[in-house]
C-alpha cells in the first residue's frame, strides 16, 4: 500500500501517520483511498500548527472551525465533518485528542448526548430509530439555545404546537406525522430528567391519518423477479444481494433484521432461522428452501473470510457487518440495475405478506411471520384481494342515478 511519508507531514499529527496508515490498511482500504485520508491528516496537522492549537484542544467546535476554514478557502473536496470521521475516530482511540467533543459550554450537545444514552440504554431503540429521534430533537431544541445557555424553563405547550405548525408549512403531511412520536419521546425525557416542570407530550397533536385508508404498496411478482435477476450471482456481492432480497421477499424481514442475522442463528438441520426484531424481540421462523439455498451459496462462495459472526458483510472497505442502512440500499440498487422505480425494503415485506395471503394463509399466520405485536397491524392486508372484496362491497345508495 502506498504510504504517506511522515517527513511530508508538518505539525503535531506527523507522529500518527504510520499508525493511521496501518489502520486503513487493516480495514481493507485501497491505496488510493488511503492516500486521500493521509492527505486529510496532513491538511489538519498543518492547520492545527498554524493556529497554535494543542491536540487536547481539538474538540468538535474546533473541528467545525477547520471545516469552515477549508470552505472559505474554496476547497471543493474534504471540506465536511464527515470527511474527518475516520481520522478523528483513530486519533480518539489513540488518545491523541479528547475522547468526546462535548464541551461544558455546549449545553445543547451535552443534553443531546444524555438523550442519546437514554434512547439506547433505557428505550433499547435501533440505531436508525435513534438517529431519527435525535434529528427531531436537534430541530426542536436548536432554536432554544441562547447566549446564556439552553432555555427550557419557559418551554410551554404553545412552543410545541408552534414547532409542529412551522414544520407543517415546510414539509409533507407524512413527514410531519413521522415527527410526532419522536417529539413526544423527547418531551417525556425532558420531564423525567427534571429539565422542564411539566410533561408537555400531551401538547403534541396527532396528525390526521384515517386508519386503513390505503392499500399496502406491495411489489408485484414480476418486479421481485426482476430485482432478483439483476443480481450478478457470479460475483460475491451479487450472491450476497440475491440472498438478502430472497430473505426479504420470502420472510418479510426488515432491513435491520437482515443486518442483525448471525451465523449461529441458522439451524441448517432443523431448517429454521432466529430473527432479532424490533424491541429486542426474538423469534424462530422456518427457513424456506429457496432462501436457504441462496444463503448457502453466499456463505460458501461469496462471503469474505472473516472472524465476524454477522451473516452479511460489507463488500468494500471498511470491512465488517452490514448496517441496516446498507441492507436497505440493496433493493434500491437492484431497482436501478433492473430499470425499475425505486423498490424499498418495506415493499418487499408487503410482498411477502400478500403472497402468503394469496396462497391461503390466514391473517393470524401472516401476523406470526411478520412478527406483528398486534393483529390489528396485520388488518391492512385484509384488503389486498380486491376481487374478493368486490363480492362483498355493495353499491353506494343512489350511485346509479
Amino acid at each position: 500500500m502506498a504510504e504517506l511519508p511522515e517527513a511530508g507531514v508538518a505539525g503535531p499529527l506527523a507522529v500518527h501517520v504510520e499508525g493511521f496508515q496501518r489502520e486503513l490498511s487493516g480495514l481493507g482500504f485501497s491505496p488510493r483511498t488511503a492516500r486521500d485520508h493521509g492527505y486529510v491528516l496532513a491538511q489538519l496537522s498543518r492547520w492545527v500548527a498554524a493556529e497554535g492549537i494543542s491536540l487536547d484542544q481539538l474538540t468538535e467546535p474546533v473541528l467545525a472551525r477547520y471545516v469552515q476554514a477549508r470552505r472559505r478557502k474554496g476547497y471543493r473536496r474534504w471540506r465536511s465533518r464527515r470527511s474527518l470521521r475516520l481520522l478523528v475516530g483513530y486519533l480518539r482511540r489513540a488518545g491523541a485528542i479528547p475522547l468526546t467533543g462535548l464541551e461544558q459550554d455546549d449545553p445543547l450537545g451535552m443534553l443531546l448526548d444524555a438523550y442519546r444514552r437514554y434512547l439506547v440504554t433505557e428505550r433499547c431503540l435501533a440505531p436508525s430509530t435513534v438517529r431519527a429521534r435525535m434529528d427531531v430533537a436537534r430541530r426542536f431544541l436548536g432554536p432554544r439555545v441562547t447566549s446564556s445557555g439552553l432555555d427550557l424553563e419557559s418551554l410551554a405547550a404553545r412552543d410545541v404546537t408552534g414547532f409542529l405548525l412551522t414544520q407543517a408549512r415546510l414539509r409533507t403531511a407524512g413527514t410531519v406525522k413521522a415527527m410526532t412520536s419522536p417529539l413526544r419521546c423527547l418531551l417525556r425525557f425532558l420531564f423525567v430528567a427534571g429539565l422542564v416542570p411539566r410533561d408537555l407530550s400531551g401538547a403534541v397533536l396527532a396528525a390526521a391519518s384515517p386508519r386503513l385508508a390505503s392499500l399496502p404498496r406491495a411489489a408485484g411478482s414480476a418486479t421481485v423477479a426482476a430485482l432478483l435477476a439483476s443480481c450478478d450471482r457470479g460475483r460475491p456481492a451479487g450472491r450476497r444481494d440475491f440472498a438478502i432480497l430472497t430473505l426479504q421477499a420470502r420472510l418479510g424481514l426488515r432491513a435491520g433484521e437482515v443486518a442483525a442475522l448471525r451465523l449461529d442463528d441458522i439451524d441448517w438441520r432443523a431448517g429454521t432461522v432466529v430473527i432479532r426484531g424490533k424491541g429486542r424481540r426474538i423469534d424462530q421462523l422456518p427457513l424456506p428452501p429457496d432462501a436457504g439455498e441462496a444463503l448457502a451459496s453466499y456463505l460458501r462462495h461469496g462471503r469474505p473470510a472473516s472472524g465476524c459472526r454477522a451473516v452479511f458483510l460489507r463488500a468494500c472497505a471498511p470491512g465488517g457487518p452490514m448496517s441496516g442502512h446498507c441492507v436497505a440500499m440493496v433493493s434500491r440498487s437492484a431497482s436501478r440495475r433492473a430499470g425499475l422505480p425505486v423498490v424499498g425494503a418495506h415493499r418487499l415485506r408487503h410482498y411477502a405478506a400478500t403472497e402468503m395471503l394469496r396462497r391461503g394463509a390466514s391473517l393470524r399466520q401472516v401476523a406470526e411471520v411478520l412478527r406483528h405485536h398486534s393483529e390489528d397491524t396485520t388488518a391492512i392486508y385484509a384488503k389486498v384481494d380486491r376481487a374478493a372484496l368486490g363480492l362483498v362491497v355493495h353499491p353506494w345508495p343512489g350511485a346509479q342515478r
